[in-house]
């Protein structure tokens, strides 16, 4: 029986082992001896990894001493970082328990913010969790309270002030006063449970960004300190060679193929062939830029190209040679047009799915069809086609709304995910027309026509609207102040 016990016992290895094998294996549970912060004695830490579905991987953590009866669980990702950061932001309305009741995944890097009430929880404060929004303010009031009776001792004024917060925080978690409440992940593994998903909700926002040099740090990858201080505004001179400036290759020296081969790199064929079936470009830039996975420096590509019917763009393509890490990324080019567009397409045939497709980072997708809108800023800026922009939306839909298939999920909820997945794969069938509807408030996106002039597609259509107030500022322009630019320019 002993030996029995002892095999039972792993190392850290086993465990680590266990992390990164393949996500379809039958993963046991893992024992690890450790020990006890409480009474020094040694306890037993059990591990499971586990996927939630439609999210990632998690490593969850429980620890028991035997000797004192100290117990505490904690959730770590077992996947890797995302490449960019992620904030979502909750409405909850007071009274409304069903938003209080949203199930929360809180990685050991998030910070979680209620500006209505000036109140942040650092990311040290609480680790890993799997909780809910109720869950993590009760958590946070548990804390405050329970040094109050050492803080009037010591300090009454302090205490007092805790005292008068204490009883905003308490109104909030049971729901009495309304708030927003703000997660905000600079690795990206945070999550917060959508229940009208696959649909839109109307109280919860998404943004993606990319990472600071302090946050890049914060998670542990090493960042130059020249890295930093371009960061702060300053500029550092050591160390600058030729290798370092930007550095243009004209197209009669080194043709298309400088570009081609750039993009190539750095994305799918099927994205390079697409973009160099228009123009090649006439100047292909390099300048050194850094790793937005492991913030080593690396090289960015660009060229400017002109797409007919469209506008003139700017294509930018990065590869890490350090990590791995490709992207590639397009930008408008020239002056923010005054008007929004929306483009609706008929799909009918094959040829509809081929059809080229450029999707800014500001622009909405809308599937009537399916009551299916994608708000802008998810998926980022692509380019692809109608197929493969179908195929990114379900394979991000199977990766962020997680808790989709979970053990808490009633079978209606669960049978109607089901049946909007089987809807969605039809689109590509073709069983029946269907429309797709880009909104792009900044005119940035384009659907090519299968016509020699845009006139002729009668399936394609382009609508032109005012921007309302609530879109400049969402896009900074209500604050942009070029008179001085204008001046200079007449």
């Amino acid at each position: 029986m002993a030996a029995k016990d002892a095999e039972k016992v792993l190392d850290v290895q086993s465990v680590v082992e266990a992390v990164v094998a393949d996500e379809d294996a039958d993963v046991p549970r893992y024992e690890v001896e450790s020990l006890c912060m409480r009474c020094h004695e040694n306890g037993t830490t059990r591990f499971l990894l586990t996927l939630i579905p439609n999210f990632r991987k998690i490593l969850l953590s429980a620890f028991e001493c035997p000797h004192c009866g100290e117990r505490n669980n904690e959730v770590q990702f077992a996947g890797e970082i995302q490449p960019r950061g992620c904030c979502y932001s909750l409405e909850v309305h007071a009274g409304d328990q069903k938003t209080l009741n949203r199930q929360v995944v809180k990685s050991e890097s998030a910070i979680i913010k209620i500006p209505e009430l000036d109140f942040e929880i650092p990311a040290e404060a609480q680790r890993g969790t799997l909780s809910t929004v109720e869950g993590i303010l009760v958590r946070a009031i548990d804390g405050l309270e329970s040094l109050q009776e050492e803080r009037r001792k010591v300090d009454p004024q302090t205490a007092e002030a805790i005292d008068k917060f204490l009883l905003k925080l308490k109104a909030c978690a049971i729901g009495d006063s309304s708030f927003s409440f703000i997660l905000d992940d600079p690795a990206g593994n945070s999550f917060i449970e959508n229940p009208f998903a696959p649909s839109k909700d109307p109280s919860l926002s998404i943004k993606f960004y990319e990472r600071s040099p302090e946050q890049q740090a914060s998670l542990g990858y090493y960042v130059e300190s020249s890295q930093s201080e371009e960061a702060e505004g300053g500029v550092s001179t050591s160390g600058v060679d030729a290798s370092n400036q930007v550095r243009g290759e004209a197209h009669g020296s080194v043709g298309a193929a400088a570009g081609h081969r750039a993009i190539a790199q750095s994305n799918s064929a099927e994205i390079a062939e697409a973009l160099f079936r228009y123009t090649a470009p006439e100047e292909v830039m390099t300048f050194p830029s850094t790793c937005g996975a492991c913030a080593v420096g690396c090289e960015t590509r660009m060229f400017v190209t002109k797409i007919p019917y469209f506008q003139e763009v700017i294509v930018m393509a990065t590869t890490c040679d350090a990590c791995g890490y490709r992207s590639s990324e397009l930008k408008p080019g020239g002056r923010i047009p005054e008007k929004g567009k929306i483009i609706s397409l008929c799909v009918k045939n094959v040829k509809d799915l081929s059809r080229d497709l450029i999707k800014s980072d500001t622009a909405s997708v809308k599937v009537p069809d399916l009551d299916l809108e994608l708000t802008s800023g998810t998926l980022g800026g692509i380019v692809t086609t109608v197929e493969g922009l179908i195929t990114k939306i379900s394979e991000s839909l199977e990766r962020v709304h997680g808790f989709t298939f979970g053990d808490s999920l009633d079978e209606n909820k669960r049978n109607k995910w089901l049946d909007f997945k089987t809807r969605l794969t039809k689109l590509l069938s073709l069983e029946q027309p269907w429309t797709l509807i880009l909104d792009d408030a900044l005119a940035n996106s384009f659907i090519a026509p299968v016509t020699d002039d845009i006139k002729d597609d009668h399936q394609l259509t382009y609508e032109e609207y005012e921007r309302s107030w609530e879109q400049n500022e969402e896009l900074g322009l209500n604050d942009m102040d070029t008179s001085s630019a204008d001046a200079a320019y007449t």
